[in-house]
C-alpha cells in the first residue's frame, strides 16, 4: 500500500509539476535562443564590423522587448547614460570611479520608487548586467586594458549583447568583440549548448517540483519544533540554489549560441564558459569556496573592479566594500543585503581562522586547497581529513540559514514588503540566529588564537 501510494504521488509530481515545468522553461527562453542564433549567424557571414554591431544591438532590443515589453527603455536610458558619462571624462583617468557612482545614483533612484517597484524588480538582472559590463569597461580604458575609446555602436552592441542581456553573464569588452568576429559553429559548440540547456532544465524542475514537495515527502518531519523548521530551511536553500543554477547553465547556453563564452590557445579553441559549479555549493570546502562558485563570472567581476580597487584600505575594509557593491548591484532588497553581508563576516572569520589554525597545526586546512608542493607537514592524515570535513558540514549550516529567506512566502509578498526587515527577522529568529552565533564563537576563538 505504502509503495502504491508512493507510486501513485510521483506519477502525480511528474504529470503536475515536472513536465508543466519544462513546458514552460522552453517556451519562455525560445525566443531569445532563436535571436542568439541569428546573431551567431550574421557574425559568421562576410559582412562589415559595423553590420555585425548593428544586428547584435536589434537581436539584444528584441529579446529586451519580449521579456519586458516597453519598461525595457528603463535598460536602454541606463546604457545611454552610461556612454554620456564615458564622453564627459574621455580625458580622465578616473572614468570607472566617476561611472561607478553615477550608475549608483541612477540605481537607488529606480529602487525607490522612480518606476513601480515590480517593474524594476523584472529589469533588475539585466540592469546589473549592463551595469558591470559599463563599469568594467571604464576601468579598462582607465587601466590601458581597453586601447581605443568604443564607438556608440561598439558600446551599445556590448551592453545589448542578446547573448547576456537577459540573464548574464558579465563578460568582458574583448570577449564581446571575439563573438562579433565568428568562429567557427562545430560539433563542440553545439554540445555545449546541448548540455548546458540540458542542465538548466534539470536544475528548473529540481527547483520547481523536487526540493519542494519529495524532500519533506520522503522525510516527514511533523509539527513546528526545530527540526522541522530547519528541514524547512533546507528545503528553501536547495530550492533557491537550483533556482540560481537553472538561470547560470540558461546563461551558458544564450551566451555560446550567440557566440561567445569560449578560450583560445593556440589552435585549440574551447566552449568552456562556466558559470557556477553547483558541487562546490552543495558540497562545499569552505565559505569562501561557496560565494566564488556561486557565479564565477561575477566573483571574478567583483575580485577585478571592486576589491582590488579597495584593497588599499585594508583586507577586512575591501571585503566589506565588495560585499556592499555586490549588495547594491542586487537592489535595496533588505533580506539580500542582509544575506551578503553576513557573507563577507562568515567568510572573512572562517578564513582567518582556517588560515591561523593552519599555520598552528602545519595542516592543510586551509579555506582553499593547498597546491601539491605546499610547505605543511600534515597533508592527507585521517584528522586532517575530518577537519575540513568539519567546515564542510559548517558551511553547509550556513547556507541552510542563509537560504532560509529565500521561501515561497518571499513570491507571495508584494515588491514593496520584500525590501522590509521583518521577512528577515521573523525567518532567522526562528533558527534562534544559529549561523550569526557560531560565526560570533569562531571570532572569539580567532581572537583568542592569534
Amino acid at each position: 500500500m505504502e509503495s502504491f501510494g508512493t507510486q501513485e504521488f510521483l506519477q502525480a509530481l511528474v504529470e503536475g509539476c515536472v513536465l508543466p515545468t519544462a513546458q514552460q522553461g522552453v517556451e519562455q527562453v525560445w525566443q531569445l535562443l532563436l535571436v542568439c542564433l541569428l546573431c551567431r549567424v550574421i557574425c559568421r557571414l562576410g559582412v562589415s564590423c559595423h553590420v555585425k554591431h548593428v544586428s547584435v544591438l536589434a537581436g539584444g532590443l528584441y529579446v529586451l522587448y519580449v521579456f519586458f515589453e516597453f519598461h525595457m527603455m528603463w535598460v536602454i536610458i541606463l546604457s545611454l547614460l552610461c556612454y554620456l558619462i564615458l564622453l564627459l571624462s574621455i580625458t580622465s583617468r578616473s572614468k570607472g570611479v566617476f561611472l561607478s557612482l553615477v550608475i549608483l545614483v541612477y540605481m537607488l533612484m529606480g529602487e525607490l520608487h522612480m518606476i513601480d517597484a515590480a517593474t524594476w524588480h523584472k529589469m533588475r538582472g539585466s540592469q546589473m548586467v549592463v551595469a558591470m559590463k559599463a563599469i568594467s569597461l571604464a576601468f579598462d580604458l582607465d587601466r590601458g586594458a581597453v586601447s581605443s575609446f568604443p564607438s556608440p555602436l561598439e558600446f551599445m552592441g556590448y551592453l545589448c549583447f542578446a547573448g547576456t542581456v537577459i540573464f548574464g553573464p558579465w563578460i568582458s569588452f574583448s570577449s564581446y568583440l571575439d563573438a562579433i568576429n565568428g568562429r567557427k559553429m562545430t560539433v563542440a559548440w553545439f554540445g555545449k549548448i546541448a548540455l548546458s540547456f540540458l542542465k538548466s532544465q534539470i536544475c528548473l524542475v529540481i527547483s520547481n517540483c523536487i526540493a519542494p514537495y519529495l524532500l519533506p515527502y520522503f522525510i516527514p518531519i511533523y509539527g513546528d519544533g526545530l527540526p522541522r523548521r530547519w528541514l524547512h530551511a533546507y528545503e528553501n536553500a536547495v530550492s533557491f540554489h537550483f533556482s540560481n543554477y537553472f538561470v547560470s547553465y540558461l546563461s551558458e547556453t544564450t551566451t555560446v549560441m550567440a557566440g561567445a563564452g569560449f578560450s583560445e590557445q593556440k589552435d585549440n579553441l574551447k566552449w568552456d564558459i562556466t558559470v557556477a559549479n553547483p558541487l562546490n555549493v552543495e558540497l562545499p570546502r569552505s565559505m569562501v569556496e561557496v560565494v566564488t562558485s556561486w557565479n564565477l563570472p561575477m566573483s571574478k567581476w567583483l575580485n577585478a573592479y571592486v576589491f582590488k580597487s579597495a584593497l588599499k584600505l585594508g583586507t577586512f575594509p575591501a571585503i566589506l566594500v565588495t560585499y556592499t557593491a555586490s549588495a547594491l548591484l542586487h537592489g535595496l532588497s533588505f533580506h539580500l543585503g542582509a544575506v551578503l553581508l553576513s557573507l563577507g563576516f562568515i567568510t572573512y572569520v572562517e578564513h582567518a581562522l582556517r588560515k591561523r589554525l593552519a599555520v598552528i597545526f602545519s595542516a592543510c586546512i586551509l579555506s582553499k586547497r593547498c597546491p601539491r608542493d605546499c610547505h605543511h607537514q600534515n597533508k592527507k592524515t585521517v584528522w586532517v581529513y575530518g577537519v575540513n570535513l568539519l567546515f564542510c558540514a559548517l558551511s553547509i549550516f550556513h547556507l541552510t540559514y542563509l537560504g532560509s529567506l529565500f521561501d515561497s512566502e518571499m513570491d507571495n509578498m508584494n515588491a514593496e514588503k520584500g525590501y522590509m526587515a521583518s521577512h528577515t527577522i521573523h525567518k532567522w529568529s526562528e533558527l534562534n540566529w544559529a549561523s550569526h552565533w557560531v560565526m560570533f564563537g569562531c571570532f572569539v576563538t580567532l581572537f583568542f588564537i592569534i
